[in-house]
């Protein structure tokens, strides 16, 4: 049974440590950055905000339009210890009126809110996109947020993750609740009188997975292999039950302590044996990793075996799989986050940098590939793949403190 440390986790061969699976090789594919703003906010997607047929991006303070991705206001964000009080941006037509909204949370502040795109004329006049709270989850202390569909009804969930390992964790389902508004009354004999009006507007409502643990690291997956979908947090994972997921709490298991892992981490079968691994990075530290799982013991626990992907750099904040070299296999995608912790961690002052990994799934291991932006971007806390010219190549979108950029793929680089 798994239940150690991290920071201690060595309990695999010698011989399986020492040969990394990591390797290097030439840059295949050419890249072209674009700098869209430089400022502290980490969090960034894509979506086509003013329905024109084109991908524009969503990041921080501002939505820019494509092609010329030209910065249009979106929100006011305060800036906060070297941060900006907003962890995560994910573009969804929450009031189902065809115009993709914003969600998002923040590191301390306990309430997810959503901004209601203002359409056509609104986007034209530069208009402040209105914001609406989802909910307040009185929980606090949150490193980053997910939104994926997790119980199979097409409508995503929200998930946070938080570094207090003692916080519940929680989904938050997209449903509507009713409101009570003034309205004013106006000319005479009683004719518009003044009154209240019920009205249905977006929420919020808490499912608790489980009350027992959360922690710095998340991944979605089913890493057991009995068709449904897990979570896994910084303090171990919880097992999705065979029925009434939403209404109960799943089973917790302690298979690690203090992950402190990037968010997200990924979940999918590497070496094709029919078992989910698990794809993991030290947030704050130096190492990715892959586990091949090989098995699960007589109480439900995972067992595994630690690969090591590569320890050249640190702050892997965020990982991401897409098919970036189009040959029909997903590569994974990350970078070092910069100033994580502003700068305090392990190699948290050198050089930033993007990368993508090759995997083989013969030799079963990644090759490294440098994504050349001469060392001046790194990733935030999320990781966007698109292809945002339309030449049918992925491009990557990253925001972080070296600004918010696009990674233009230009094919295959020429010699």
């Amino acid at each position: 049974m798994k239940c150690l440390k991290f920071s201690v986790i060595c309990l695999v061969s010698g011989m399986l440590l020492a040969a990394s699976t990591q390797a290097f090789a030439d840059k295949p594919l050419k890249f072209e950055v674009k700098r869209l703003t430089v400022d502290a906010n980490e969090g960034i997607d894509v979506a086509d905000v003013d329905n024109d047929g084109q991908l524009d991006i969503i990041s921080g303070r501002n939505w820019f339009r494509a092609p010329e991705y030209v910065p249009h206001p979106l929100r006011m964000i305060e800036d906060w210890n070297g941060y900006v009080v907003s962890n995560g941006d994910f573009a969804y037509d929450v009031n189902k009126d065809g115009w993709v909204d914003l969600i998002s949370g923040g590191f301390l502040q306990t309430e997810i809110c959503w901004y209601e795109n203002p359409k056509e004329e609104g986007l034209r006049l530069g208009q402040m996109w209105k914001k609406h709270v989802l909910v307040d989850s009185q929980l606090s202390q949150n490193e980053g947020n997910l939104f994926l569909d997790i119980d199979g009804d097409d409508v995503p969930e929200f998930l946070v993750n938080s570094w207090n390992k003692t916080n519940p964790t929680c989904l938050w389902k997209l449903t509507t609740k009713e409101v009570e508004q003034k309205v004013e009354g106006k000319g005479k004999s009683g004719a518009g009188a003044s009154g209240t009006l019920t009205t249905q507007v977006p929420a919020l409502d808490k499912w608790l997975i489980g009350e027992r643990a959360n922690g710095h690291g998340m991944a979605i997956g089913d890493i057991n292999n009995d068709g449904r979908t897990d979570i896994l947090v910084g303090q171990g994972w919880y097992e999705q039950p065979a029925e009434n997921a939403d209404s109960q709490q799943w089973k917790y298991h302690a298979d690690w302590l203090d992950w402190h892992a990037a968010v997200p981490c990924l979940v999918r079968d590497l070496n094709g044996d029919g078992r989910n691994d698990i794809i993991w990075a030290k947030g704050h530290d130096y190492g990715i990793y892959w586990w091949e799982v090989t098995g699960i013991d007589e109480n439900g626990s995972l067992q595994w075996k630690e690969h090591e992907i590569d320890k050249s750099f640190s702050q892997a904040h965020a990982l991401h799989f897409a098919d970036i070299d189009g040959d029909g296999q997903d590569e994974l995608i990350t970078g070092k986050r910069v100033r994580a912790h502003n700068g305090n961690d392990p190699g948290g002052r050198e050089p930033a940098g993007i990368f993508y990994y090759e995997w083989d799934p013969v030799a079963l291991k990644f090759t490294r590939h440098d994504i050349d932006t001469s060392g001046n971007v790194g990733i935030g806390l999320q990781i966007r793949t698109a292809d945002l010219d339309g030449d049918g190549k992925l491009d990557i979108a990253v925001a972080g403190k070296s600004g918010t950029h696009l990674i233009f793929n230009r094919g295959e680089k020429q010699e």
